[in-house]
């Protein structure tokens, strides 16, 4: 059964959620299998060292709160972009920022595209993030800069926002004690 919504949205049946309902329902979707497999690589590659220094529980509530700042921080800067706010990539931001802060000697296996061939060496993880960051920060110049601002569908502000989350917050865990990183892999 299809109906109205509110401001006239088709396919939503019932009531509205509630504003807080839909901060965390947004962070367990996505838009589409691309933004999905990019989020669950950073994650699996950068996750399991940050719940390894903070641990499980501590993990998940240090995951929500990125993913809660993230949105806070894409809404402030933004509120009036017709981007939807959709996915974990805020949350993941928070993720990156702890572990650049928690493991700075860390290295990642990295898949480096060349130009005939694919050749796997191992960077630095602070590289790898500092490399995704500047990208992302000179997408999001170019892409917040359009006459529309909606940054081709990536909420830019709210991976910002994650990543300072994720340095305050592992910047705030550097007095724990914690295991030495382990060798972690990524594709790129």
């Amino acid at each position: 059964m299809l109906c109205s919504g509110q401001h006239g949205v088709p396919g939503r049946v019932g009531p509205q959620p509630s504003t807080w309902e839909t901060a965390f329902t947004a962070m367990f979707l996505h838009a589409n299998i691309l933004g999905l497999a990019v989020n669950m690589i950073f994650l699996g590659v950068f996750g399991a060292s940050v719940e390894d220094g903070v641990g499980r529980l501590a993990f998940f509530g240090f995951y929500l709160g990125g993913g809660v700042v993230a949105l806070t921080f894409q809404v402030l800067l933004a509120p009036d972009s017709a981007t939807p706010t959709l996915g974990a990539s805020g949350a993941i931001a928070a993720v990156l920022g702890a572990y650049i802060v928690l493991h700075p000697h860390a290295n990642v296996r990295t898949l480096v595209v060349a130009i005939y061939r694919l050749t796997i060496v191992e960077l630095s993880a602070w590289v790898v993030l500092v490399s995704w960051f500047a990208l992302d920060a000179i997408l999001g110049a170019v892409g917040l800069s359009t006459e529309s601002g909606d940054s081709a569908g990536v909420s830019y502000y709210a991976h910002w926002g994650g990543f300072a989350f994720g340095v305050l917050v592992g910047l705030a865990l550097l007095g724990r004690g914690r295991e030495q990183p382990r060798l972690t892999e990524f594709a790129a």
